[in-house]
């Protein structure tokens, strides 16, 4: 059996357009899925939208029309996106999907039946752009550290989550790293947390948010959206919300299909999200999972914002930078490249668009795509009998081990390495003199060059594949476009 790769993006908030934050962690989690590939191992990235709450049935009602119809232009924006961005998903989940919705009202009877969900009431500051209570720690000078906003305090019935009695089995699991997360500051954050906060029970519904999945043992109350949203994990393989006991993952009614995905990819490898939904994931997102005596998944991901100028993003302050614009500006690849290579994942990375210029211009006009332009312009000289081997070097391991570690920009910076002593080789070696004087020389500098343009082409696939592809054909077909044309 091939070994299997399991890779999930948080589920996106359809309540706007895609921006650049998702690309940043959409594409980091395409490349380590293609990089898996080369390993030959059997991948499945999922993907998708989380649609449901209060925030979607306030916008949808803001824009005077139907919240599934709301919900479905922007989720389909969002596939738009990935399809431009060249990503190979293997499931796009929407929480709007009848097979999830139901597979969340199983969960949910099974939870209520064992009493792990009782009716209570529950009072707090709740942020609605979170969606989600907010700890008076959490805040800034009072405000919603992710949306600078005052928080409302909320009183409501509510069916509630037990937290505080799996507390302590989940600091062993993630201080025995059963259950992973990383960076490590992450995980220090989460159990300095831990140890010191006793969990509150945390409320799983709403009852007047209409715009949700009804409890089927109290239709007046629908679905708190954090909890909808993290079951697609498992509903996104195919799940179909039934459990056996305490086992899993199916029970034997379960379809053939629904139990080969889920036995097969479940545990998930890597859960990749930003860090502004880290204490959702880390607290109860495993703590659904213990009760439901599923197993944790492997590795949780967190990565920083992304700034620009030293700043977050913010229309008001003008400094956002589109997705779209970015694309547009400097193509697929460019934009894969520009996003993977801007600092260190997993850290705040600053970007703007004079230094992405810049760094477009040298790394990839004067940088990548001047060498194959002078290498096959070189290499098509007449009689030149350069070698051009179909076998294409496997990726070495060095640069799939950091892939691996997530460390993306240390990688490009790897392949970068050979472009740039490539670039140095030429200009020592001068071949369009060599093929005058010394013919055998320029055979073997040639061949040099050629052979590092196919390892180059190889080790690309994960983060810039048409690239990879029409350098490839270039050096088939001795000839070549500009691949990345200079951009003021």
């Amino acid at each position: 059996m091939k070994k299997k790769f399991y890779i999930t993006t948080p589920v996106y908030y359809v309540n706007d357009k895609p921006h650049i934050g998702h690309a940043y962690t959409t594409v980091a989690a395409d490349v380590l899925a293609r990089a898996h590939k080369l390993q030959g191992e059997e991948i499945f990235l999922l993907t998708g939208t989380d649609e449901h709450g209060l925030k979607i049935q306030k916008k949808a009602e803001e824009a005077g029309v139907d919240p599934q119809k709301f919900v479905d232009g922007i989720s389909a924006g969002f596939k738009d996106l990935w399809d431009k961005l060249g990503i190979e998903y293997d499931n796009f989940i929407r929480t709007t999907n009848s097979a999830h919705k139901n597979a969340v009202q199983k969960v949910l009877q099974t939870l209520f039946d064992q009493g792990a969900i009782y009716k209570g009431e529950y009072e707090g500051l709740y942020c609605v752009g979170c969606e989600q209570f907010r700890n008076e720690n959490e805040l800034v000078n009072g405000r919603c550290p992710d949306h600078d906003t005052v928080l409302e305090n909320v009183r409501e019935e509510c069916y509630l989550l037990k937290m505080g009695d799996l507390q302590a089995e989940l600091i062993q699991k993630i201080e025995s790293d059963d259950f992973q997360i990383r960076p490590e500051r992450y995980k220090r954050e989460i159990l300095s947390f831990l140890k010191n906060e006793k969990l509150k029970d945390v409320s799983i519904s709403r009852k007047n948010v209409k715009w949700g999945i009804p409890l089927p043992f109290d239709p007046e109350h629908t679905t708190y959206v954090w909890f909808d949203a993290f079951l697609s994990y498992l509903t996104g393989i195919g799940w179909d919300g039934s459990i056996q006991g305490s086992t899993f993952p199916l029970s034997a009614d379960a379809s053939n299909s629904s139990r080969s995905n889920l036995s097969k990819f479940w545990p998930a490898d890597i859960q990749l999200i930003g860090k502004d939904i880290l204490r959702v994931h880390a607290t109860i997102w495993p703590i659904m999972l213990l009760h439901l005596g599923i197993e944790m998944p492997k590795l949780l991901y967190a990565h920083g914002h992304l700034l620009s100028g030293g700043r977050k993003m913010s229309k008001t302050i003008g400094n956002v930078i589109g997705i779209e614009e970015m694309l547009e500006k400097f193509g697929v690849d460019g934009t894969r490249y520009l996003l993977m290579s801007a600092g260190t994942f997993g850290e705040d990375v600053d970007v703007t668009m004079d230094r992405m210029i810049e760094k477009y211009n040298a790394d990839l006009a004067n940088g990548i795509g001047n060498l194959v332009s002078r290498v096959v312009k070189l290499s098509s000289i007449p009689n030149s009998q350069i070698k051009m081997t179909n076998k294409i070097p496997n990726p070495n391991e060095k640069l799939l081990s950091l892939i691996d570690k997530l460390e993306l920009n240390t990688a490009l910076n790897y392949i970068w390495q050979i472009v740039r002593k490539d670039d140095k080789f030429v200009e020592i070696n001068k071949p369009w003199e060599l093929t005058k004087n010394d013919k055998s020389k320029f055979q073997e500098v040639m061949q040099k060059l050629v052979s590092d343009l196919s390892l180059i082409s190889e080790l690309l696939v994960p983060f810039m594949p048409d690239t990879s592809e029409k350098i490839k054909t270039a050096l088939e077909e001795k000839k070549v476009d500009s691949l990345f044309p200079r951009i003021k």
